[in-house]
Parts: structure tokens; sequence; C-alpha cells
């Protein structure tokens, strides 16, 4: 080798020295081995602190280097190959062994190469510990996964029997006790979050002091040229407090836990009505498990072991989290869409860890970061919208949860603009943001899921509220003003009988056709009216501001006193008015009342309530249940935010699994649409009839 001023023998009578100068001038140079060459045994068996003077490891290093480059191509060549696919199962990505070569002893006959390769991805994730010596090769280790795993991209939205994804399928193979080991340390890197030092490895280098092996140091070249780009992003956006490989990390693991393998069964049903034989063929269509999803919702809190109602132990092995750490991380890194994911992930899929966030009395940790997200709506995608409304939706379906948010006091809201909240429950806040929510939704995104979202978690806290704040309470109360307007609007459109070409009602409206919506704000209506009188019925003694808030507005109902659909809710709410009322009008003061005086005669008045001419409802609760096919929704979704968040970039023209924007012809920015728009999130909220 040229390269390396010493090339001696490997064999027979060559010093212990000179053949280590042989092998690793073979290693960074451009000659390659088989697989099976007893070569790489023999470099593996160097020993580490093995000595070269400074500048024959420079001019190893320059020479690695300069060979190092040309097989960052294969990076680019793996997702050309993907891209440009001419089979359904990616023929071009099957490697296979020189027929010459011998088959090495840990490689099967018939194994597929990618199987080959995922088990040494994952075992290295696995059980390689993320050190500074290790971090960058993890690191670019889980960019190789995600660039093999993308040819879900070039797949419809919906999964199919014929869908071929060999790497991914590869990993969903694997054995149950590598799965749980890999899941546990992708998660352990989001949650350590580790960081790379910039400075740390270019400095140990060259060092002249204390220098390292050969080997280490020939190794710390190459991943120092690797980290040239990262330094750059570093240096230049100040985001060195970012941890690529814990992003990285909880990519792969929201691409591997959203996978659906769909598989097919083919068989022969008989049609003999006539008595005659008529084989008719049939296929029905199901999806494998997934093991990377059953090992996130099996997970379990490492302080615990889960013991079930008999007192048998689980059987099996699981996954073992430090959910303290878990929850912190979560809550510190919200703000990130796919942090959101993961949460819903969780509190969704694993009972455990559920419950474990509705006993923690720092629950503000996780759902500040939410309402901050909901509150800057219009700078958020309406997709990280809906997954922060659907994680309330779950966690409100639990009563201690509804209770302990109003005990909850907040000093202040530092983002909320529009007024001071000094000393206001995390409850009030909530109702206060929900509430903003549907105003937004109304003027904007239009979108019935959304509405029914914030309803539906409205009404499963309703029974539970306490003490709810004089501004969240005159919010409730506007939301049915807001809602009754858009409700009027709809009813003398369709009285009247425009169209809605010819009306101004098309550019904020859920449906074209007026009767459909005016059916879905009948329904709006009568929610927000069982919501008030869920704090009427269930809370009211604890709710002064909440009956003070009805009183100041009653005229707004009034117009729905007579609605069939309306009129037995508004009869327990003007009974309401009419026993304070009436309890004022006893006063018989001549001046005028302030706002203090008319709240604490409320507050006097409360303690005698009885509730006497109260209807019963039925307390109403909505469920969160996904929708029979949610793939649909969330695999695009993951590979929407994997290109939005990875620095991983893909041909758009070769994207068939979401729309996404292309140019035309113009210059100008267009959809492309592929097997349809997205859907919304999958999702179905229950109620009581």
């Amino acid at each position: 080798m040229g390269g390396v001023p010493s090339t001696p023998r490997l064999g027979g009578g060559a010093r212990p020295q000179e053949t280590a100068d042989y092998l690793i001038g073979e290693f960074v140079g451009e000659k390659s081995f088989p697989l099976a060459s007893d070569y790489w045994q023999k470099l593996l068996e160097l020993p580490l602190d093995l000595r070269w003077p400074s500048h024959r490891v420079r001019q190893a290093c320059q020479l690695f280097v300069a060979f190092l480059v040309s097989v960052w191509n294969l990076c680019e060549l793996a997702i050309y190959l993907i891209e440009n696919s001419k089979t359904d199962d990616f023929e071009e990505l099957y490697l296979s062994l020189d027929e010459t070569e011998p088959v090495p002893h840990n490689f099967s006959k018939g194994q597929h190469v990618e199987n080959l390769v995922m088990i040494s991805a994952l075992n290295f994730i696995a059980k390689v510990d993320v050190s500074p010596g290790t971090y960058l090769l993890h690191q670019e280790l889980l960019n190789f996964l995600l660039i093999a795993m993308s040819t879900q991209l070039l797949s419809g939205p919906t999964p199919g029997p014929n869908d071929i994804h060999p790497f991914i399928d590869a990993a969903m193979a694997q054995e149950s006790a590598l799965v749980h080991v890999v899941v546990r340390q992708l998660l352990l890197n989001y949650i350590i979050r580790p960081r790379f030092s910039v400075n740390s490895l270019s400095s140990r280098i060259l060092s002249e002091g204390n220098q390292p092996g050969v080997l280490r140091r020939v190794g710390s070249a190459a991943a120092n040229l690797m980290l040239l780009p990262f330094s750059y992003i570093v240096s230049s956006t100040g985001e060195a407090s970012r941890s690529p490989l814990a992003e990285g990390s909880l990519n792969i693991l929201l691409v591997l836990i959203y996978h659906h393998k769909c598989l097919s069964v083919d068989y022969v049903k008989d049609k003999s009505d006539d008595g005659s034989f008529e084989p008719l063929q049939k296929e029905e269509t199901y999806f494998a498990e997934n093991p990377f999803r059953k090992a996130v919702e099996n997970a379990r809190d490492i302080e615990f072991d889960r013991v079930d109602i008999e007192g048998n132990a689980h059987s099996g092995p699981l996954v073992r989290l430090p959910f303290a750490s878990l929850f912190d991380t979560l809550g510190v890194c919200l703000a990130h869409e796919t942090s959101v994911l993961l949460l819903y992930s969780l509190v969704h899929g694993n009972s455990d860890f559920l419950e474990y966030v509705l006993v923690r009395i720092d629950l503000d940790t996780l759902l500040m970061p939410m309402l901050e997200t909901l509150y800057n709506a219009p700078s958020r995608t309406s997709n990280h919208i809906y997954m922060v409304l659907v994680i309330f939706l779950i966690l409100s379906q639990d009563s201690s949860f509804n209770a302990s948010i109003h005990k909850l006091m907040l000093p202040n809201v530092p983002w909320y603009r529009e007024r001071l909240l000094n000393q206001t429950s995390l409850g009030s806040l909530i109702v206060i943001i929900l509430i903003r929510t549907v105003k937004y939704n109304l003027s904007k995104l239009r979108d019935v899921y959304l509405h029914t979202n914030c309803l539906a978690t409205l009404a499963n806290m309703a029974p539970h509220v306490y003490r709810l704040s004089a501004y969240a309470s005159e919010r409730l109360v506007s939301l049915f003003d807001m809602l009754s307007r858009k409700y009027n609007k709809l009813a003398e459109i369709k009285n009247d009988k425009m169209n809605t070409e010819d009306g101004d009602l098309r550019g904020d409206s859920f449906f074209e056709d007026p009767s459909a919506e005016l059916h879905i704000y009948t329904d709006f209506l009568r929610l927000v009216l069982e919501i008030l009188n869920a704090i009427l019925t269930y809370a009211l003694p604890l709710n002064p501001e909440v009956v003070y808030a009805i009183m100041h507005r009653q005229e707004v109902f009034l117009p729905f006193k007579s609605h069939p659909r309306y009129n037995e809710l508004l009869e327990n709410i003007y009974t309401v008015v009419d026993f304070f009322n009436s309890r004022i009008d006893s006063q018989k003061m001549d001046a005028d009342w302030s706002v203090e005086e008319v709240l604490q005669v409320i507050i006097n008045n409360c303690r005698s309530w009885r509730g006497e001419g109260m209807k019963m409802f039925t307390q109403l609760r909505f469920t969160y249940e996904q929708e029979s096919h949610p793939e649909e929704f969330f695999i695009p979704y993951v590979w929407q935010l994997v290109l939005s968040h990875s620095g991983f970039t893909f041909n758009p023209s070769s994207i068939n699994l979401f729309p996404v924007p292309v140019e035309d012809t113009n210059g100008e920015e267009v959809k492309k649409l592929q097997n349809g728009e997205m859907k919304a999130p999958a999702l179905q909220v229950e109620m009581p009839v």
C-alpha cells in the first residue's frame, strides 16, 4: 500500500508489529476482502492499545478518509434504488453473496441478506452502549435503518397483501427477546438524550500525550469526518442542546410500532344451493401481530413488578422503563410533534403508563406544553392539534383526572397573551383553551372532528368542575352564544332555501349542504347545554362563577327555550336562574348592583341550594376509540413527521403514501394526490344515547 510506509507479509516469520502494519494498511486502503476471509478475524484480534508514530497515524487517517468518502455514496445509492425501484418486491435491494465465496459460519444457506443485516443492526443498537466512541456509529446506523425502511413511501396509504418491505419485514420477524431490548434501548436513548461533544473527538485524534492505540485513532478519524456536517449544523444554528440520536431513535420506534403487515389467506367456498358443486375462490386479509407495538404496549415501570388480579406476575419478557424519567422527558419535549405521537401511543396503548400519568400530582408537566400547542394552533399542523386533543379526551375519561386538574393552581400562564391569568386552576385553563380551540376551528380549520373532540372532553370534565374561574365560566357561556349564532345563520339559509354558492356560507362551513351542517350544530348546541347542566346538577354549590355567568348572559338562551331538542335542558337552567334572581330581588336594594355584590349573594345562597325542580339526565361519558383502519392515518402521518424532522430527503414524485407538494409547469406549488387525500385522524367518539 502506497499510503502506509511498510506493508510486510502477513504470514510466516513476520513480527507482530509488521503483521499489524499489514492488516491496518489493508483496512485503510481500497482493497476488499470476502466475508469468509480470515483477514477480519485477525484484524479484530489486534490489541486496541497498539502504538504508531503520529506521522504514520496521520498518513493512515488521510488514506482512510479518502476511501471512506466513496463508501458514503452507498447511502445515496440505497435511496436511489428505493425511489426508482422497477419491481414491487424491491429486487434491486436484494444482495447476494458471490457464489464462488464460501458461506460464512454465521450465515445459513437460504437466509436472506436483509435478515442478516437487520439482525446485526438491531443487535448493535440493543447491546452496544452509547458512548463518545460509539455515538456517531449509533447515529449512522439509525439513519441507515430509516433509509432501509423507507420503501413504505412507495406504497399507498392502505397496506395490502402484495406490499413488500424487505428490511422492515425482516425487523418484524425477529425474536421477541431482541425486539424487547431494542425497544427499551430506543426509548432510553429518547429519555437520556445523549449528546455528542463537537470538540471532544477531534481534540483526541492526534493528541501526543497518552495517545490511544492506532486502531482507535484511525476509527476516530473516520468518525470525525462523519461529524463534519453535524458540526456545521450545531455551529450555524445554535442547536447544540438537541440530541439527534434521541430524535433518530424516536423516528425509528414510531416507524416500527405503526407498521402494519397485511397478510392474506385463500380458501374455497362451496356454492351448492341447487345441489351442484361450484367452488368459489375467496381471499381474506388480516394484519400480522406487530412485536414492536406489543412491546411498547406491555412496557412496565422499572420500579414495580406488575401483578395481575390473581396474584400472578406477568409471564414472558417485558420492556422495563423508568416511567418517572419518561414522564419528565415527555414534558420537556412535547412541543415536538413526534413526542406528542409517542405520548398518544403510550396513553392509548399502555394501560400501565396511563395509570402512572393519572396518579402524578404534577400533571401540569405534561398538560401545559400541550395547552400551549393548542394556544398556538395557527402555527401548528392540523394533525398536531388533533393528536393533542385526542390525548386530552383519553385523560378526561378518568374521573380522578377531572377532579385533580381543578386542585392544581397555576401562579401564572406566561404564554397566554389576551389577559393575565394569575392563580388560576389547571382545570380552568383547560376549559379556556378548549373553547378557544373551538373558536379557532370555527374560523379557520372548520373540521367537525375537532369540534367533537373539544366538546367531548368538556363534557367528561363537567360533573367534576370545581371553582371554575370567572373567565372560564364567561367563556363557557360565550361558547353557547358563538355556536348559536352559527346555528341561526344556517337555519336562516335553510329557511330561505338559499344555495351555498349564492350565499356567504361556503367559505366557513363543514359541508356544502346547509341542512347537514345545521343538524351538526343542533347536536353541538345540545352538547353545550348538557355541559352546563352537568355543572349545575352535580357541582353548583362549588361553582358560583358559573351561576353568575349564566345569569349575566341569560338572554342568549331565551330563543331556544321552546326548541324541542333543548327545552328540558333549558328548564333546568332557568330553574337555577329563577332561584337566584328571587334571592337577589329579596334583598330590595334600589341602587345598581356591583359584580361583587351579585356574586356574594350567589355564594351565600349556593349553600341553601337543594336542586329542587331539577330534572336528572344521564351523565355524559365520551370515550375514544380508533377507527377500524387506523393504519390509513398513522403510517402516512409517521412518515410525514420523519421527512419533516429528520433531514432525510426523498424524491416527492416517488411518494405514493401521502399527498406531497410538487411544482407544476409554471413553477407554482400544487398538491399531488395519491390514493386520495389523507383522512382525518382515526378516531371515534362514543356517547350515551
